[in-house]
């Protein structure tokens, strides 16, 4: 089975965005594509819609983020919230442990790394700039 394609809503009304181009590039993301479409409290949802500039610590340059996905809630207490919630596996998030052995697979585990914090950390700035919250679903918050 590909991991990797087409979601298609059957809310349409609710995905901001193109609502054709739907793409899912893991389990993880099919599995919370359809949370947000099935789930009456979300209210709306896009997935890798918006970009938010940051700078990479590899290259000191400027590039865009798409965070996985955007989501507007209407919490248990009626309140309306706006979030981003970016899905990976739990190892990516903690960062990688420490080796003695430089392998290649382990520099690249470190880069990945570095490159995430920064994301992230753009991404904790929009949000508080827009009052909305970043998230990070690992396996463990999707019950994986």
């Amino acid at each position: 089975m590909s991991y990797q394609g087409r979601y298609h809503a059957d809310h349409p009304q609710k995905y901001r965005g193109d609502v054709k181009n739907i793409i899912f590039r893991s389990s993880w993301e099919l599995k919370f594509m359809k949370y947000c479409d099935s789930n009456d409290n979300i209210l709306e949802w896009g997935s890798e819609e918006l970009y938010i500039p940051y700078i990479s610590p590899l290259d000191g340059k400027r590039h865009r983020y798409f965070p996985d996905f955007y989501i507007k809630v209407r919490t248990k207490t009626g309140k309306i919230k706006k979030y981003l919630v970016e899905v990976k596996p739990k190892y990516q998030v903690d960062g990688p442990k420490v080796q003695k052995r430089k392998t290649k697979q382990y520099l690249n585990e470190i880069a990945t790394y570095a490159v995430n914090q920064a994301k992230w950390e753009a991404a904790k700035e929009f949000c508080n700039d827009h009052q909305w919250e970043f998230i990070i679903l690992t396996e463990q918050e999707l019950k994986i």
